[in-house]
Protein backbone atom coordinates (compact mmCIF):
# COMPACT_ATOMS: atom_id res chain seq x y z
CA UNK A 1 0.00 0.00 0.00
CA UNK A 2 1.39 3.18 -0.74
CA UNK A 3 1.78 5.88 1.59
CA UNK A 4 0.20 9.41 1.20
CA UNK A 5 2.85 12.28 1.37
CA UNK A 6 2.76 14.73 4.19
CA UNK A 7 1.19 17.73 3.12
CA UNK A 8 1.45 21.03 5.50
CA UNK A 9 -1.32 22.76 5.77
CA UNK A 10 -2.24 25.24 3.63
CA UNK A 11 -3.86 28.67 4.04
CA UNK A 12 -5.04 30.93 1.38
CA UNK A 13 -4.98 34.42 2.45
CA UNK A 14 -7.28 35.81 0.15
CA UNK A 15 -11.38 36.03 0.16
CA UNK A 16 -11.40 36.02 -3.47
CA UNK A 17 -13.76 33.02 -4.83
CA UNK A 18 -11.55 33.03 -8.18
CA UNK A 19 -8.38 31.95 -6.57
CA UNK A 20 -10.33 29.28 -5.03
CA UNK A 21 -11.30 28.00 -8.30
CA UNK A 22 -7.88 28.24 -9.71
CA UNK A 23 -6.50 26.58 -7.43
CA UNK A 24 -9.23 23.77 -7.62
CA UNK A 25 -8.08 23.47 -11.10
CA UNK A 26 -4.92 22.18 -9.94
CA UNK A 27 -6.08 20.20 -7.29
CA UNK A 28 -5.33 22.22 -4.57
CA UNK A 29 -8.36 22.77 -1.89
CA UNK A 30 -6.62 25.15 1.51
CA UNK A 31 -6.99 23.98 4.31
CA UNK A 32 -8.19 27.03 5.76
CA UNK A 33 -9.12 30.71 3.70
CA UNK A 34 -8.50 33.77 6.46
CA UNK A 35 -8.47 37.21 4.35
CA UNK A 36 -5.55 39.65 5.69
CA UNK A 37 -6.78 43.04 6.60
CA UNK A 38 -4.39 45.65 5.75
CA UNK A 39 -3.80 48.89 3.99
CA UNK A 40 -4.02 48.33 0.14
CA UNK A 41 -3.51 52.07 -0.82
CA UNK A 42 -0.79 53.29 -2.98
CA UNK A 43 2.43 54.59 -1.92
CA UNK A 44 3.69 58.13 -3.71
CA UNK A 45 5.43 57.51 -6.78
CA UNK A 46 5.04 53.71 -6.46
CA UNK A 47 5.12 52.18 -9.74
CA UNK A 48 2.56 49.03 -10.27
CA UNK A 49 4.77 45.87 -10.54
CA UNK A 50 6.35 47.89 -6.55
CA UNK A 51 2.81 47.63 -5.62
CA UNK A 52 1.36 44.59 -6.07
CA UNK A 53 4.82 42.96 -5.13
CA UNK A 54 4.53 44.73 -1.56
CA UNK A 55 0.57 44.19 -0.81
CA UNK A 56 0.99 40.45 -1.78
CA UNK A 57 4.20 40.25 0.51
CA UNK A 58 2.06 42.25 3.28
CA UNK A 59 -1.08 39.96 2.98
CA UNK A 60 1.46 37.22 3.79
CA UNK A 61 2.82 38.68 6.39
CA UNK A 62 -0.72 39.50 8.31
CA UNK A 63 -1.62 35.85 8.43
CA UNK A 64 -0.74 33.81 11.65
CA UNK A 65 0.05 30.90 11.17
CA UNK A 66 1.94 27.63 12.61
CA UNK A 67 5.54 27.46 11.72
CA UNK A 68 5.07 24.38 9.11
CA UNK A 69 1.75 25.89 7.84
CA UNK A 70 2.19 27.08 4.26
CA UNK A 71 0.40 30.38 3.21
CA UNK A 72 -0.47 31.58 -0.06
CA UNK A 73 -1.18 35.37 -0.72
CA UNK A 74 -1.49 37.28 -4.48
CA UNK A 75 -1.90 40.55 -5.54
CA UNK A 76 -3.88 41.53 -8.98
CA UNK A 77 -3.22 45.02 -10.50
CA UNK A 78 -4.11 46.89 -13.19
CA UNK A 79 -1.85 49.39 -15.43
CA UNK A 80 -2.52 51.95 -17.93
CA UNK A 81 1.49 53.26 -18.15
CA UNK A 82 2.19 54.25 -14.37
CA UNK A 83 -0.65 54.87 -13.56
CA UNK A 84 -2.35 51.69 -10.93
CA UNK A 85 -6.53 51.05 -11.05
CA UNK A 86 -7.49 49.43 -8.14
CA UNK A 87 -11.02 48.29 -7.93
CA UNK A 88 -13.35 51.12 -9.06
CA UNK A 89 -15.11 52.82 -5.66
CA UNK A 90 -18.32 53.83 -7.58
CA UNK A 91 -20.41 53.05 -11.10
CA UNK A 92 -18.89 56.25 -11.90
CA UNK A 93 -15.24 55.26 -11.24
CA UNK A 94 -15.93 51.98 -12.95
CA UNK A 95 -16.56 53.83 -16.29
CA UNK A 96 -13.91 56.06 -15.96
CA UNK A 97 -11.22 53.21 -15.95
CA UNK A 98 -13.62 51.36 -18.56
CA UNK A 99 -13.46 54.62 -20.99
CA UNK A 100 -9.81 54.76 -20.33
CA UNK A 101 -9.18 51.02 -21.12
CA UNK A 102 -11.48 51.29 -24.29
CA UNK A 103 -9.46 50.99 -27.10
CA UNK A 104 -6.26 50.69 -25.92
CA UNK A 105 -3.34 47.70 -24.31
CA UNK A 106 -2.88 47.91 -20.51
CA UNK A 107 -0.90 45.64 -18.22
CA UNK A 108 -2.31 43.25 -15.79
CA UNK A 109 0.25 42.08 -13.32
CA UNK A 110 -0.14 39.70 -10.65
CA UNK A 111 2.22 38.82 -7.17
CA UNK A 112 2.10 35.25 -6.14
CA UNK A 113 3.73 35.27 -2.34
CA UNK A 114 4.17 31.92 -0.12
CA UNK A 115 5.40 31.75 2.87
CA UNK A 116 6.77 28.88 5.26
CA UNK A 117 8.16 29.55 8.59
CA UNK A 118 10.49 32.06 8.09
CA UNK A 119 11.51 31.47 4.26
CA UNK A 120 8.78 33.70 1.50
CA UNK A 121 8.94 32.76 -1.76
CA UNK A 122 7.61 35.47 -4.85
CA UNK A 123 7.00 35.27 -8.25
CA UNK A 124 4.91 38.09 -10.41
CA UNK A 125 3.51 37.72 -13.64
CA UNK A 126 2.60 40.50 -16.19
CA UNK A 127 0.23 39.87 -18.83
CA UNK A 128 -0.43 42.86 -21.82
CA UNK A 129 -4.16 42.56 -22.20
CA UNK A 130 -5.57 44.45 -25.39
CA UNK A 131 -9.22 46.19 -24.92
CA UNK A 132 -11.01 46.52 -27.76
CA UNK A 133 -12.87 50.24 -28.67
CA UNK A 134 -15.69 50.06 -26.49
CA UNK A 135 -19.38 51.83 -27.68
CA UNK A 136 -21.17 53.89 -24.85
CA UNK A 137 -24.33 50.91 -24.75
CA UNK A 138 -20.80 48.09 -24.00
CA UNK A 139 -20.01 49.98 -21.01
CA UNK A 140 -23.26 51.03 -19.75
CA UNK A 141 -24.55 47.18 -20.06
CA UNK A 142 -21.39 46.02 -18.09
CA UNK A 143 -22.05 48.80 -15.52
CA UNK A 144 -25.32 47.42 -15.10
CA UNK A 145 -24.53 43.98 -14.71
CA UNK A 146 -22.33 44.62 -11.56
CA UNK A 147 -19.87 42.42 -12.50
CA UNK A 148 -17.54 45.80 -12.17
CA UNK A 149 -17.72 45.28 -8.32
CA UNK A 150 -14.19 44.25 -6.41
CA UNK A 151 -12.39 43.80 -10.01
CA UNK A 152 -8.78 45.69 -10.59
CA UNK A 153 -9.58 47.87 -13.38
CA UNK A 154 -13.13 47.53 -13.04
CA UNK A 155 -13.68 44.27 -15.24
CA UNK A 156 -13.24 40.60 -14.83
CA UNK A 157 -11.93 38.59 -17.94
CA UNK A 158 -13.43 35.47 -17.15
CA UNK A 159 -17.04 37.13 -17.00
CA UNK A 160 -18.71 38.95 -19.46
CA UNK A 161 -15.90 41.50 -19.83
CA UNK A 162 -14.43 38.41 -21.89
CA UNK A 163 -16.31 39.79 -25.04
CA UNK A 164 -14.26 42.87 -24.85
CA UNK A 165 -10.68 41.04 -24.97
CA UNK A 166 -9.41 39.71 -28.10
CA UNK A 167 -5.82 39.67 -27.47
CA UNK A 168 -3.42 38.97 -24.52
CA UNK A 169 0.31 38.07 -24.11
CA UNK A 170 0.70 36.13 -21.10
CA UNK A 171 -0.70 34.26 -18.58
CA UNK A 172 -5.03 34.29 -18.85
CA UNK A 173 -5.14 32.76 -15.06
CA UNK A 174 -3.01 35.64 -14.05
CA UNK A 175 -5.35 37.97 -15.54
CA UNK A 176 -8.42 36.23 -13.53
CA UNK A 177 -6.10 36.18 -10.40
CA UNK A 178 -3.49 33.53 -9.99
CA UNK A 179 -1.03 32.36 -12.14
CA UNK A 180 -1.48 28.67 -11.59
CA UNK A 181 2.24 27.80 -13.47
CA UNK A 182 4.07 29.99 -11.00
CA UNK A 183 1.81 29.36 -8.39
CA UNK A 184 2.48 25.49 -8.83
CA UNK A 185 6.30 26.40 -8.49
CA UNK A 186 5.76 27.91 -5.51
CA UNK A 187 3.74 25.89 -3.57
CA UNK A 188 6.38 22.71 -4.57
CA UNK A 189 9.50 24.30 -3.46
CA UNK A 190 7.34 25.18 0.01
CA UNK A 191 7.02 21.53 0.44
CA UNK A 192 3.37 20.87 -0.44
CA UNK A 193 2.87 18.23 -2.71
CA UNK A 194 0.80 18.51 -5.65
CA UNK A 195 -1.39 15.52 -6.62
CA UNK A 196 -1.64 17.26 -10.65
CA UNK A 197 -5.24 17.09 -10.64
CA UNK A 198 -8.56 16.22 -8.49
CA UNK A 199 -9.69 13.20 -7.19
Amino acid sequence: MTQTPYRPRLILGSGSPRRLELLAQIGVVPDAVLPPDIDEDVARGELPRDYVKRIAAQKVAAIVADPDDIVLCADTTVAVGRRILGKPADEAEARVFLSLLSGRRHKVITAVTVRRGDVMRARDVQTTVMMKRLSVAEIDGYIASGDWRGKAGGYAIQGPAGAFIPWLNGSFTAVVGLPLAETATLLTAAGYHLTGGTA
